[in-house]
């Protein structure tokens, strides 16, 4: 997420938010944060529209989800912390979501595996119970008289 974002979301000015990161630096490694070139800056700015004016910074702060955790240390306004609080919860959500999502193309992956190597078996199979389903038809009576 970008500074001026998580400012917004703070409801701190994005100044006040990046000072605080210059004191605490040690806090937020390359992994945590990282800074936008002005190329980047430029590119971001035609296209994220919920950061007006971003065109005209002259560094953004974008941090990872460890940096966003780290904010909290930070910040320590009510406000801060309850939206860290909701931020850290999405997270777990949408990583608890992505789990979900693996164990189940893994499931399909191995049914896929198992029915591609007995397929012409389940044909097979298929094809004997229809026969056993099969009703024989009995030769029709002829109607009328019989000569």
């Amino acid at each position: 997420m970008l500074d001026k974002d998580l400012a917004e979301l703070y409801g701190v000015r994005t100044f006040v938010l990046n000072q605080a990161i210059k004191r605490n630096v040690e806090r937020f490694p390359s992994d945590f944060m990282f800074f936008l070139t002005r190329e980047e800056i430029l590119r971001i700015s035609q296209t994220v529209i919920s950061s007006k004016n971003i065109k005209f910074s002259k560094n953004v702060n974008v941090f990872t989800e460890n940096g966003i955790a780290m904010l909290s240390s930070v910040l320590n306004s009510q406000q801060a912390i309850q939206v860290n609080i909701q931020i850290m919860r999405t997270f777990t959500k949408l990583r608890a979501l992505m789990e979900g999502n693996k164990a189940l193309a893994e499931k399909l992956k191995e049914l896929e595996l198992k029915v591609g190597t007995h397929t012409e078996d389940i044909k097979l199979i298929f094809e004997t119970i229809k026969q056993m389903l099969a009703v024989p038809e009995k030769p029709k009576r002829k109607m009328g008289f019989l000569a």
